[in-house]
């Protein structure tokens, strides 16, 4: 194949040669000065096809013919026209050698001519008696000093153009010093002595330049670079020397960083680790340089410090850009968190050169991470506020699919306990999404943007209480809450079971898993303080007060809820759905009225109290397991909540004390009676404070003094407490399905025999609560 194409060629060329005369003698038409261009198609279009062809097949030949032949003529003489080239480059550099002689002659022997001149006179004006062994003398150290003067320039010119660095700094020195002693004995003529300082500064300067040169091109590094610095600051330009030394690492780290190209899909902890490597390296290299070079003199140390400073702010700035921007504003805060961990541990290699560039990280990272912090704890929000619209408000186990987490093993590990607590949909993706934001706080620490964390955390939750108060039925918060909040749609908790498991999920949360999870922002579980048991102790001093604060708030939190759940249950209890009250003065001022009719019971409301707290302590019991304190605390509440609203309850107390009727004895014992009845059923079931004691006591001091009033004394009036504490054990055992028996079968004489299923049905029960 390559045969048939040579010999294509060769016969193409034998063409071209002959029919390159035809070819000449057909192109004189175009060269004559009358040649007009459309006359000459005209007269020419009467070519046929073939005629046509046959000239393209010329002009393609010939084409071909003429490439070739250019080709030929590249490769004969190619190494002809390099040889030309570095003869014609030497013969410039000689030209100017012997341009610097002629101009260093010149000035010397202009210099010669005016010593000879003074010495003559000199020489005439004396008495004319010299030695002639003395002059012979004299003469061969001029002579001597002549030949130097002469030859150095030209040494230098040498050296320099053979950039024998070494050779030309000490030919300078030799220099110096010849003109240093020259001043002091005088032996050089002032124009001479001039001539020679002028031929050293100009060499100085070139051998400077030549330096700042060779250290200005990226391909000089490593020892290269060193000994051109060092050259430098040989020849006394110090800091222009340690400036170029900086601005040479600083190109060559940027000069490499041309091949980093971040992209949106990249990776970002990628980036930032080959980003970090390229410039804290050039940083350390710099710094090692400085030393070796510098040593620690502070003018020196200063610009090595505010240039390190200044290439670590163009870092974080590139960092931020092409790495953290993104994260922050999805809210990846464990890419953002990843991304200045490697940062900073690049960065941190740096103190043992003496350069702490952390704190410089830290303070332009920080926005970045705040972003991506409050970004995700906004994500949080918006998921858990997202599944409560759709919440059943059942407590289950959490699904199998969350425990399948990405993290590594030792996370799910750590979370094994919390998985064990039974919470509603809403709370369990809260609880997980909690527990994934912790892992990534290593950062937040250094940065001191733990507290931060926990208040947005908290901020976080106390949203979500938020959202349960919502779920309440009929819960009165404020309005303007709810619109700040954006009227989202909650999912109402209809029965006691559904309102109670709300209260499981914020006790849970608040009491357990967040303080759990939050105590990964306690330095104390980082592994860099497990040798020191003396810092660990005082970190653990130092954090414990702001987290137990922390969790302080939470319960308080939770307390909010608490306090709604107890007032509605409480308002529902005590008002009707007309808003009617269910206990008012009259039901004991008209006791006196009907003495035939009274049946010696707590009052229905009490009853249904009564009946209410049982029905919640069943509910609880199952809901709080191992959590027993937080239910007892919950019916503790919920009564207090009534005997306060009891207390306080002026129109009552106004129709007591004040009212038309008085409050007569019946009366008095019917409310003593209900208020016996509370303390007894709060007594057995546990749950009877001192608060509660107190509050009762004081309703019952009221009532009394109430009716001391009339002129009455109380204490005559009122049968013995033991009375009072059969009756009501009595109605607790009716109203829990559990009669009083005699020898088997009911006591149908006893005075609470009255209370038949009739009484029990006519508890009110509202919305199955």
């Amino acid at each position: 194949m390559a045969t048939a194409k040579t010999s294509r060629s060769r016969s193409s060329v034998a063409n071209a040669k002959e029919n390159g005369p035809k070819l000449e003698e057909g192109l004189n038409p175009f060269k004559t000065e009358k040649f007009d261009a459309e006359s000459y198609v005209q007269s020419n279009c009467s070519l046929n096809d073939k005629e046509i062809k046959q000239l393209c097949s010329y002009l393609v030949d010939l084409k071909k013919a003429s490439a070739e032949e250019m080709r030929r003529s590249v490769y004969a003489n190619y190494a002809a026209f390099i040889r030309t080239s570095k003869e014609i480059s030497d013969l410039e550099g000689e030209l100017s050698s012997i341009r610097n002689l002629l101009s260093t002659q010149a000035a010397l022997i202009h210099g010669l001519a005016e010593g000879v001149h003074i010495e003559a006179l000199s020489i005439s004006n004396s008495d004319g008696f010299s030695s002639t062994a003395t002059s012979d003398s004299e003469d061969k150290e001029i002579s001597d000093l002549d030949k130097w003067l002469v030859e150095f320039p030209d040494l230098l010119d040498v050296l320099l153009a053979e950039r024998r660095v070494e050779e030309a700094l000490a030919a300078l020195d030799e220099g110096e010093r010849v003109v240093s002693e020259a001043k002091e004995m005088k032996s050089i003529t002032p124009s001479v002595l001039l001539s020679l300082q002028n031929s050293i500064a100009e060499r100085r300067q070139k051998l400077a330049d030549q330096l700042t040169e060779a250290a200005c091109q990226p391909s000089t590094r490593g020892a290269e670079l060193r000994a051109s610095v060092s050259a430098l600051k040989r020849l006394g330009d110090g800091p222009n020397a340690h400036s170029l030394l900086l601005n040479a690492h600083q190109q060559r780290y940027q000069y490499n960083m041309q091949s980093l190209r971040p992209s949106s899909t990249s990776y970002g902890g990628a980036y930032t680790a080959a980003l970090a490597q390229l410039v804290f390296s050039a940083v350390a290299q710099a710094a090692s340089d400085s030393l070796a070079i510098f040593g620690e003199e502070p003018a020196y140390t200063s610009e090595l410090v505010m240039w390190a400073t200044k290439q670590t702010e163009a870092f974080a700035l590139l960092v931020k850009r092409h790495a953290l921007a993104s994260s922050a504003a999805a809210g990846g805060l464990r890419a953002a968190a990843e991304c200045v961990q490697i940062a900073l541990g690049h960065c941190s290699l740096l103190e043992a050169r003496g350069l702490a560039l952390c704190p410089v990280l830290l303070k332009l990272f920080r926005p970045s991470v705040e972003q991506a912090l409050d970004a995700n704890l906004k994500r949080i929000q918006e998921s858990t506020a997202a599944l409560a619209a759709a919440d059943d408000w059942v407590l289950t186990y959490p699904p199998t699919a969350s425990r399948q987490s990405s993290r590594p093993s030792s996370i799910s590990i750590s979370n094994t306990t919390a998985f064990q607590h039974k919470l509603t949909s809403s709370a369990h993706r809260f609880n997980l999404m909690v527990q994934d934001f912790f892992e990534d706080v290593g950062p937040l620490l250094s940065m001191q943007l733990g507290g931060q964390a926990l208040e947005g955390l908290f901020q976080v939750f106390n949203s979500y209480v938020n959202t349960l108060i919502k779920a309440l039925p009929g819960s009165m918060e404020e309005e303007a809450s709810f619109e700040e909040s954006g009227n989202k749609i909650v999912r109402m908790a209809e029965t006691e079971d559904q309102q109670i498991a709300l209260l499981a999920n914020a006790s849970l949360l608040a009491d357990e898993l967040l303080p759990r999870a939050a105590m990964k922002l306690s330095p104390i579980n980082q592994a860099a303080y497990n040798d020191d048991n003396r810092r660990r102790t005082s970190e653990r001093q130092n954090r414990h007060p702001e987290q137990r604060e922390w969790r302080r708030r939470l319960v308080g939190s939770v307390d909010r809820l608490k306090d709604t759940f107890c007032r509605q249950h409480a308002l529902d209890l005590i008002f009707t759905e007309e808003g009617d009250s269910h206990l008012t003065a009259d039901m004991y001022i008209n006791m006196d009225g009907n003495a035939e009719e009274i049946e010696w019971l707590p009052s229905l409301i009490f009853q249904e109290l009564f009946v209410k707290l049982n029905r919640m302590a069943i509910i609880a019991a199952d809901m709080f397991v191992g959590r027993e304190r937080f239910a007892t605390l919950l019916l503790m509440r919920l009564t207090e909540t009534v005997m306060l609203w009891l207390s306080e309850d002026q129109s009552f107390w106004d129709d007591i004390e004040e009212g038309p009727r008085p409050l007569g004895p019946l009366g008095l014992q019917q409310f003593y009676l209900d208020m016996k009845f509370v303390v007894c059923f709060a007594s057995h079931g546990r749950y009877l404070s001192r608060n509660l004691q107190r509050i009762v006591n004081e309703i019952i001091t009221k009532a009394m003094s109430a009716f001391s009033a009339t002129g009455m004394d109380p204490y005559r009036e009122l049968p013995e407490d033991e009375w009072f504490n059969d009756i009501c054990q009595d109605a607790m055992e009716r109203l829990s399905g559990k009669p009083k028996e005699i020898n088997g079968e009911r006591d149908l004489s006893s005075p609470t025999a009255s209370v038949s299923a009739q009484s029990i049905s006519s508890v009110r029960s509202h919305n199955s609560s």
